[in-house]
């Protein structure tokens, strides 16, 4: 059976700008935390979060923040909001909350973790190798959860 929806039906999701709405890294114990020989231990939050901004238009945004320790002293703090201008079109209610849990930042956080390892290797650190993240299972975990569904 052929695909009935013509071009203009046919749902859409497109990247239209990224862009960093805020980086932040702190530094507190420099010089003396770089003679640390303790291990490096890394505490890592991260959120997805989006807004409507028109009838086709969301933003998605990857908040995420690294607190990293050596010894008994902060190593570095780094944090950013790195976002991207969504054009999503035609996509069924029932999927967008998934589209731009999953779909959207999947696409930004190779950006997302390339920035924030630059910033930490501008700090004078290594640089800070980040895993991908899995934001499938992140928005399947969040709808199991108890308590209010999550919204788009």
């Amino acid at each position: 059976m052929a695909d009935e929806r013509t071009e203009s039906t046919r749902p859409q999701l497109r990247l239209v700008r990224m862009y960093v709405k805020d980086l932040s890294f702190e530094n507190p114990n420099a010089p003396s935390v770089f003679l640390e020989k303790a291990a490096p231990k890394a505490e890592l939050n991260l959120r997805v979060r989006n807004r409507r901004i028109d009838a086709e238009h969301w933003e998605v945004v990857i908040e995420l923040t690294a607190t990293v320790r050596a010894g008994d002293q902060v190593a570095f703090i780094a944090e950013i909001e790195h976002a991207g201008l969504f054009l999503v079109r035609h996509v069924p209610e029932d999927k967008l909350p998934a589209v731009l849990a999953v779909d959207c930042p999947t696409q930004l956080f190779p950006f997302t973790r390339q920035i924030l390892c630059q910033a930490v290797v501008d700090g004078g650190f290594p640089p800070f190798l980040l895993e991908p993240v899995n934001f499938l299972a992140m928005y399947r975990a969040a709808r199991e959860r108890p308590g209010p569904a999550p919204t788009h």
